[in-house]
């Protein structure tokens, strides 16, 4: 039996609520861009107006919250407090939740050394700006005070020169801007992302940032370039000077300038230190980028890197592999990785509520327009203040005349609330000079107290008239904020922390720096290769060997050395020395086929090492022809791994030569003739697959068994074998070089 369901007050409520609301539960057809206008365009709105934006003060609504409540708690001059304490007080003007509070004091301190002038003083842990790795500590554990340059941004602030408004909860006033006396607009980096848009503001040195500001009081054709170098960033590093770069910066606000990090090279211990990053990036991204290149292969140079940044500052060490020129692979380095970075500046800034993309010129003209506003309006509030005063005074001494004659109108009067209008008949006064004397205590109803105060009619009478000359005149308010550049510019200016680099810096090209070292090379009849130090070689016992293998080719050279592996199907495969591992006497070494990737059934036939592609190619054929090739052409641009062709195919390779000048050589052919030829004679060709040329003649079913260097003195006529023309078909061995030749053997 199904049980009935009993009717509650809540569920009875809840159908009345509905009933009351409009629309409520319904479905509604919305066209999109009626969707777009009433609910995305006013939260996009509120994020540019009210979050991400920076206004003409130079401060986000989040920046200027937390640091007006830390003003309003005395921490200007007071001793620091616990950091979530201002937290805690500031969300009654920030109601975003603590954690993103304390984010915005964490950026804004000392300690994480993002801004180039901090606002807040920091004590304890508060992170690094260049390290995700370096995580600010809990807000219970961190304290804080405002730095003494934020006397700047509050000065005058109860003077009525900004306007105030409620705060969320209407509890309190906050004020809409911050009556900053020196543009702080582009005192400090500043970013931030919104709907649609974006800002990106970079620092600037104070010293010329006031200098240009007054400059441009002074005369608005003023040209920033004279003071204003270029960008500063408290992580210092290096920024690569171009001229059209900062120009399109500094007249449109848009434009990218590159900025590079500085290093110095320890050659004690062969290795570079980092210790100034360019300020779009941190230490963690770099040493990823650099590691991926090593994995890569494409930065061989390097043996080892760490993070060693510490209490003293940043530093990344980079371990050299010996041999290594430093400054050409911080050039590399400089290319390949956020060593070097570009800054990419949007100087887009709310003014009177409405974001605008500004040049530096247009951004300080914009500013110094909001502190004429802030000066004029401070000298209005105080001439008030003053004319107030002096009106009151004026009352007072016309009490003076007659002393008795107040007391005895006070005493008289039975009503208290009839004071006031009788000694405004007596003496002549309006209400609220009356309302002043009335107020006098008693024991200063004396006539030196009232002389006193009287001394001040006439200067308050001066001062007045100097305000209200102030007000009328621009040329005024003009030598006032100067004069306040001024002293800023002297109490908190410092020297620039980025050098600039004047100097055309030439693009570095990827050209891989390769170690300088001594190497011995050794390449076996099966294709194996080894390359061994000396140090190594000497240390090391016999030579490893697979078995039936020997060692066809020994070169003693360098590290930076190339190499040209022939194989046996007319192509050449490149190398260089320093693309194998060192190797040592006890190991097969690497299998060269393998290594570079030779075709099926294709064999090694020998090993060529050159340094500078000078000299020439002998290649010997067992049709009797030689080939003399440039070896120039074996050289190639493009790095290319395979060359086809590298030889003629038309007969069987017999022996391949490197030679840097003219030899001479011993040809042995099967029907046991010698032929001694000298390479002067056979002409050089450019097309490596060329035929030759005939040189040993040889009769049918014969062919060139052998060549060998000549070595002087191993024939007892050797004019014998030589020919003044070529072809010919050399000579049997005569007795005495024949039984010469069967000495050796034995």
């Amino acid at each position: 039996m199904a049980r009935k369901k009993k009717e509650t007050p809540e569920v009875n409520n809840t159908e009345e609520v509905k009933a009351n609301i409009i629309g409520a539960g319904e479905v509604v057809c919305q066209p999109i861009t009626e969707t777009l206008e009433t609910n995305f365009m006013p939260y996009a709105m509120s994020v540019i107006v009210s979050r991400a934006i920076p206004e003409i003060d130079g401060f986000k609504p989040s920046h200027r919250k937390l640091l007006y409540t830390m003003y309003k708690m005395g921490l200007i001059n007071g001793g620091r407090i616990k950091s979530a304490n201002i937290v805690g007080r500031t969300m009654q003007l920030n109601p975003h939740g603590d954690a993103a509070i304390y984010e915005t004091m964490v950026r804004l301190s000392r300690g994480n050394e993002t801004l180039l002038h901090p606002y807040v003083d920091s004590k304890g842990n508060f992170g690094k700006s260049y390290s995700k790795n370096m995580v600010y500590a809990a807000s219970r554990y961190t304290e804080a005070k405002l730095e003494s340059i934020c006397a700047e941004l509050f000065n005058d602030i109860d003077k009525d020169t900004v306007d105030f408004v409620d705060n969320y909860d209407s509890t309190m006033k906050e004020p809409t801007l911050l009556p900053v006396s020196f543009p702080s607009v582009l005192l400090n980096t500043n970013s931030g992302i919104a709907v649609g848009m974006a800002s990106n503001i970079c620092s600037f040195n104070l010293k010329e940032l006031c200098d240009t500001t007054i400059g441009i009081i002074k005369n608005p054709d003023f040209d920033v370039f004279e003071t204003l170098k270029a960008p500063d960033f408290i992580g210092g590093s290096q920024m690569i000077y171009d001229r059209n770069a900062l120009e399109e910066v500094y007249r449109t606000g848009r434009g990218s300038l590159k900025f590079r990090a500085k290093y110095t090279y320890d050659k004690s211990n062969n290795c570079i230190d980092v210790t100034e990053i360019p300020p779009t990036t941190t230490c963690e991204a770099i040493i990823e980028k650099i590691i991926e290149k090593v994995k890569a292969g494409s930065l061989k140079e390097i043996s080892d890197i760490r993070d060693e940044t510490d209490k003293k500052g940043l530093k990344i060490t980079i371990d050299l592999k010996r041999g290594v020129d430093a400054e050409k692979l911080m050039k590399r380095l400089y290319k390949m990785t956020p060593l070097e970075d570009s800054f990419s500046a949007n100087f887009n800034i709310l003014v009177a509520g409405v974001p605008r993309v500004m040049g530096v010129k247009e951004i300080l003209t914009e500013w110094i327009a909001f502190r004429t506003e802030c000066v004029n309006r401070r000298v209005f509030y105080e001439l008030t203040k003053a004319k107030d005063k002096l009106h009151l005074l004026l009352g007072l001494k016309k009490i003076l005349l007659d002393i008795d004659k107040a007391i005895k109108i006070i005493r008289n009067t039975e009503e208290e609330a009839e004071v006031v209008p009788n000694l405004m008949i007596g003496f002549g006064i309006d209400q609220i000079q009356a309302e002043y004397v009335a107020e006098i205590k008693l024991r200063h109803l004396n006539k030196q107290y009232i002389l006193k105060r009287l001394e001040d009619v006439d200067q308050l009478k001066k001062d007045i008239e100097d305000m209200e000359d102030i007000l009328a005149s621009k040329s005024r308010v003009k030598k006032i904020i100067v004069e306040e550049l001024t002293k800023v510019s002297e109490k908190y200016g410092k020297d620039r922390r980025t050098e600039i680099i004047y100097d055309e810096i030439e693009e570095a090209e990827e050209v891989e720096e390769v170690p300088d070292y001594p190497v011995h090379l050794f390449f076996t009849r099966d294709g194996y290769f080894k390359k061994i130090t000396p140090l190594s070689l000497r240390m090391g016992g016999e030579q490893k060997l697979k078995e039936g293998d020997e060692i066809v080719t020994t070169v003693e050279t360098t590290n930076r050395a190339e190499l040209l592996f022939f194989t046996d199907k007319c192509q050449v495969y490149k190398s260089k020395a320093s693309e194998f591992d060192d190797s040592k006497a006890s190991v097969l070494g690497d299998f060269v086929p393998s290594k570079l990737g030779f075709d099926a059934d294709e064999k090694p036939f020998c090993m060529i090492v050159t340094n500078e592609y000078t000299g020439f190619m002998m290649f010997f054929f067992e049709n009797g022809k030689a080939a003399k090739v440039n070896m120039q052409g074996y050289d190639t641009k493009t790095n290319r791994k395979k060359l086809i062709k590298a030889y003629s195919d038309k007969s069987p390779l017999v022996a391949a030569f490197y030679e840097k000048e003219d030899v001479e050589y011993v040809l042995n052919s099967t029907a046991g003739r010698v032929l001694l030829v000298n390479t002067g004679a056979i002409s050089i060709k450019t097309t490596k697959d060329t035929a030759g040329v005939n040189v040993m003649t040889l009769k049918k079913y014969h062919k060139l068994q052998s060549v060998r260097y000549y070595v002087e003195g191993e024939f007892s006529k050797p004019y014998r074998y030589r020919t003044k023309t070529l072809p010919a078909a050399g000579a049997t061995l005569s007795a005495d070089d024949t039984a010469e030749q069967l000495s050796l053997l034995d």
